[in-house]
């Protein structure tokens, strides 16, 4: 069997089942955020990790007519990018009529991790999704927020990963002819 054909549990991601979600990562919003370089800098490396294995990637936007656009950098890796007016992208059905068919695993990164990332990821939940949040990847104003809105993803069936643990598993082998471009974008911690 070919390494990339091997089709891991839903407890594992998979390339193919994968979705990329960056919520609301707005350049005026992330000064505010606590740890913000770092927020923006782990969401970066994730977010080159998924492009660089095809893994599609969306963005939302809350209120971007007054708030403004997600980080230029990230907003140019998204395939698309919604603008949203409810906290959770899952209102409306937005969000998951923008997820390509059969991609059934979401990875969710961004802010606040109490509010809109919180509500999406419950949402998606509610859904029947997989759920895998990018702690690194996540802020909030307030530490303590973020906490809390990590735990309570956790406790209704989230999975908590890191950048590092998404990227190792898309690739699923050092034989995955992108290993080493991962590889160079997981080592420079």
């Amino acid at each position: 069997m070919d390494v990339l054909d091997y089709n891991p549990p839903s407890t594992v991601l998979s390339p193919l089942r994968s979705c990329l979600v960056l919520v609301d990562l707005q350049e005026s919003l992330m000064p505010f955020i606590h740890n913000h370089e770092e927020v923006v800098k782990e969401a970066l490396r994730l977010t080159q990790i998924a492009h660089t294995l095809d893994i599609p990637t969306i963005g939302t936007e809350q209120n971007a007519a007054r708030l403004g656009p997600n980080v230029a950098a990230l907003k140019a890796l998204c395939s698309t990018t919604l603008d949203k007016e409810h906290f959770n992208a899952c209102a409306l059905e937005q969000l998951p009529q923008a997820i390509p068919t059969g991609r059934s695993q979401i990875v969710l990164a961004g802010c606040e991790a109490h509010v809109c990332l919180m509500q999406t990821g419950l949402g998606l939940l509610h859904q029947g999704y997989d759920v895998f949040v990018v702690a690194e990847a996540c802020g909030s104003r307030r530490a303590q927020d973020k906490e809390r809105g990590l735990r309570r993803l956790e406790q209704a069936g989230a999975v908590l990963i890191s950048p590092e643990m998404a990227g190792f598993e898309w690739l699923k082998s050092f034989k995955n002819p992108r290993f080493r471009d991962v590889l160079a974008l997981i080592k420079p911690l």
